[in-house]
C-alpha cells in the first residue's frame, strides 16, 4: 500500500470502505450482501481452474506415524531424540534412506507415505512439534545425521528430474514447510557433523539452517565410520526458501556474491573439514581428541545464557537479506527487544539487569517461547 494512503488509513478512526479500498490496494475485491456468496465461488472456482494439480487419481495415504517412547527419548523410524536435561539439550538423528527409493514421480506416488522422503520429513516436523510444545525448557537442539550422503542425494533426484510432477512438488513445500519450522523455531541449533553422518543436500539444509555448525576433522579414534564429510546439492539452492525468500546457501552469503558462486561451484562435492571450513560451510572444525570438550563446552555455554536474550539473538541473526512480511512477524515481532527487556529474566529480583556488576549470577527461568 502506497505509504501516504497507509498512513491515511492507520491514522483515520473511519478506516477505508467499498470502491476506496479496492483503489487503495487494501483489498481485492467488494460486493453487495446479495452477491458475496456468489462472488467468493467465483473467485475461489477461478483459482482451482489455474492449478495443474491433477482432478483424480491416486493420492497419498499419511498414516499414524509410528512414535514411540516419551520422557527423555522419542524414536522414529528414521529420527531420534534424546534429551539432555543437565545440559538443557535435545539431540536429534536423523537417518538416511535405505534400500530403494523411489526414481520417478509415478514411483513416489506408490510408494506413498512410506517413501524416505515422505516419512522423514513427517518424522522431523513432528519432533519439532513435540519438543516445542511438550518440552519448553529444552533450549539447544543438536542436530546429527547418520547414513550414506549419496544415498541421500540419489533419493531426492527424483525432486530435481521431474519438478513439475505433482507429488514432487508437495514433497518440496513439504521439506521446505518443516525446514521453515524449524528456522523459526526459538531454540538454539547447533548442527554437529560427525563420521558417518550424511549431512547431504536436503539434510545439509539442517547444516545450514544452524546457527552453529562443528565438523569433525578427520576420523574418530576406535571408530571404523568414515570420516566427516558435507554434500551441497541442487536441493541447497533453491528448492526450500526460507521467510526471506532466499535459499539457506543465499541467506548465509548475504551481502558476499563472490562466496556464494564460490560455494555453488562445489555442489556434488563430498567436502571433508578443511574445505567445508574454507568454504565457510561450517562454522569450525576440530580434531578426535579435542571434539568432545569442544561440544560440551559449546553447550554449557550456550545453557548459561538468559534464554530471552537467547531468543532475540537467534531470530535476528537467522534472516539477512529482504525483509518479508514473514521475517517481520517470525524474526522481529516474536523477539521483540522491548519484549526481552521487560520479562523477569531481565527485570526480575534475580534477572540479568538486576545483577549485573554485583558478582551474583543471574537466576532464569529456562522456558522458551
Amino acid at each position: 500500500v502506497r505509504r501516504d494512503l497507509a498512513d491515511l488509513f492507520a491514522t483515520r478512526a473511519e478506516g477505508a470502505k467499498g470502491r476506496q479500498a479496492v483503489e487503495w490496494g487494501l483489498v481485492d475485491a467488494i460486493a453487495p450482501p446479495s452477491g458475496f456468496a456468489d462472488l467468493v465461488r467465483e473467485r475461489a472456482e477461478a483459482r482451482a481452474a489455474a492449478s495443474d494439480r491433477p482432478d483424480g487419481g491416486p493420492g497419498v495415504a499419511l498414516d499414524a506415524l509410528d512414535r514411540r517412547g516419551d520422557g527423555d527419548a522419542v524414536r522414529y523410524p528414521h529420527v531420534d531424540v534424546d534429551l539432555d536435561r543437565v545440559l538443557g539439550a535435545a539431540h536429534l538423528t536423523l537417518r538416511g534412506p535405505e534400500g530403494d527409493q523411489p526414481a520417478s514421480g509415478d514411483d513416489l506416488v506408490t510408494a506413498g507415505g512410506a517413501a524416505w522422503l515422505v516419512a522423514a520429513a513427517r518424522e522431523l516436523d513432528d519432533a519439532l512439534l513435540h519438543l516445542r510444545f511438550d518440552e519448553p525448557g529444552v533450549g539447544t537442539w543438536v542436530l546429527r545425521t547418520a547414513g550414506d550422503p549419496a544415498a541421500v542425494a540419489a533419493a531426492e533426484a527424483v525432486l530435481g528430474s521431474e519438478p513439475d510432477h505433482w507429488l514432487a512438488r508437495e514433497v518440496r513445500l513439504l521439506w521446505g514447510r518443516t525446514l521453515k519450522r524449524l528456522d523459526q523455531s526459538a531454540r538454539t541449533l547447533v548442527a554437529l557433523v560427525e563420521p558417518g553422518g550424511c549431512f547431504a543436500g536436503t539434510l545439509a539444509e539442517l547444516a545450514l539452517a544452524a546457527d552453529r555448525s562443528l565438523m569433525l576433522d578427520g576420523e574418530r579414534d576406535g571408530d571404523d565410520a568414515p570420516p566427516a564429510t558435507l554434500r551441497l546439492t541442487a536441493a541447497n539452492d533453491g528448492w526450500y526458501p526460507m521467510a526471506n525468500g532466499l535459499s539457506r546457501l543465499a541467506t548465509r552469503f548475504w551481502g558476499h556474491d563472490d562466496r556464494l558462486a564460490a560455494a555453488r561451484a562445489l555442489a556434488g562435492e563430498d567436502l571433508d573439514a578443511a574445505a567445508a571450513v574454507d568454504a565457510g560451510l561450517v562454522t569450525l572444525a576440530y580434531d578426535d581428541l579435542d571434539w568432545d570438550d569442544e561440544v560440551r563446552l559449546l553447550l554449557e555455554e550456550r545453557n548459561s545464557f538468559s534464554p530471552d536474550a537467547l531468543t532475540g539473538l537467534e531470530a535476528n541473526c537467522r534472516y539477512a537479506g529482504p525483509e518479508t512480511l514473514e521475517t517481520k512477524i517470525f524474526a522481529r515481532l516474536a523477539a521483540w527487544q522491548n519484549w526481552i527487556f521487560q520479562r523477569p529474566n531481565a527485570v526480575g529480583p534475580e534477572g540479568a539487569l538486576r545483577r549485573y556488576g554485583t558478582g551474583a549470577r543471574p537466576q532464569f527461568d529456562r522456558e522458551r517461547v
